[in-house]
């Protein structure tokens, strides 16, 4: 199991990617929706937010458990949110 710390190191950077991500997408491409990319990044934004905080308050008792509920809860999210980033053209 990684460390609490590489952990959320790797949800940060995964984040910030997909922000540049959909930044690039609303500032370059013509002919996408400035609104919905707005509403993406917030929900980016928040996404960050409740997997860091999530990382950080571990339920005691079932830890493994916790860590692949985790795992395939933050990989359904990156996914929805990059269909929503190709979605956004």
């Amino acid at each position: 199991m990684a460390s609490r710390r590489n952990l959320k190191k790797n949800v940060n950077y995964i984040a910030g990617e997909l922000f540049s991500e959909c930044l690039v997408n609303s500032m370059f491409v013509p002919g996408t929706d400035k609104v919905k990319a707005d509403e993406l990044m917030n929900e980016i934004l928040l996404m960050q937010t409740d997997f860091v905080s999530r990382i950080s308050h571990t339920e005691p008792g079932n830890v493994k458990g916790f860590y692949k509920k985790f795992h395939v809860d933050f990989n359904a999210k990156v996914n929805e949110i990059i269909d929503a980033i190709a979605k956004l053209n």
